[in-house]
């Protein structure tokens, strides 16, 4: 695996089946207060963490972001402890990577709880590291979850890969310097120079992800 340092997972919506029940969350939370939420709210809120959607909608609905933040959190976490399918090829990827001895990190805006709680249901699979919405001063889209993964592997960011399905967190990667494959869950993304686009975990494997970082320089 020369050249590559480490693949860097997200985990809603990347490799377990969660930005729906998310958005699902959000919809209930707002269908409470009496409103309903908007295909342009429900893209402001996809990837993003708790308190960033209590901060987004504190200002529409009116009602104090330590009260959404808690409520949103409780609800997610819920519903994760019953619902947290493994995407489709996730746990072979995750297999692969292990056997070829490739580091990997879940970098996530989840809050921490709820990524310790997911990780656990990953086939056994025990990530090098794992971060949380609080484990960074900012979340995604700021690059800094990414660069704290990458540092906490010892890795060169330029030479990890991020697995990611949401604008949010694609524009988190980047930022960071990272190499990008981006596989779409319920917002679509498109191929640009550092991000390669397929559409599921079952086409991608360990020769893959290495083919996107660029060969290490020889003398």
């Amino acid at each position: 695996m020369s050249g590559l340092h480490a693949v860097l997972f997200d985990m809603d919506g990347t490799l377990v089946d969660s930005e729906e029940v998310w958005l699902d969350v959000v919809e209930t939370a707002v269908v409470r207060r009496g409103r309903s939420l908007d295909p342009a709210r429900r893209s402001a809120v996809t990837g993003r963490s708790v308190d960033d959607t209590a901060a987004v909608l504190h200002t529409w609905l009116g009602t104090a972001e330590e009260e959404l933040a808690a409520e949103l959190g409780a609800d997610f976490a819920a519903r994760l402890a019953v619902a947290a399918a493994p995407r489709p090829g996730a746990l072979r990827l995750l297999a692969a990577l292990r056997a070829r001895r490739v580091p990997t990190a879940l970098v996530s805006a989840s809050p921490r709880a709820v990524v310790e709680q997911v990780a656990r249901t990953l086939d056994g699979h025990r990530f090098d590291a794992l971060f949380g919405a609080e484990d960074t001063a900012r979340t995604k889209p700021a690059p800094d979850p990414y660069l704290a993964a990458a540092a906490a592997l010892g890795a060169d960011p330029r030479r990890c890969v991020a697995v990611e399905d949401s604008p949010t967190g694609v524009a988190s990667a980047v930022a960071a310097g990272c190499r990008v494959l981006a596989v779409p869950s319920v917002e679509p993304l498109t191929a640009t120079g550092n991000v390669t686009l397929v559409r599921s975990l079952t086409e991608v494997d360990p020769e893959l992800l290495r083919s996107l970082v660029p060969p290490v320089p020889t003398a």
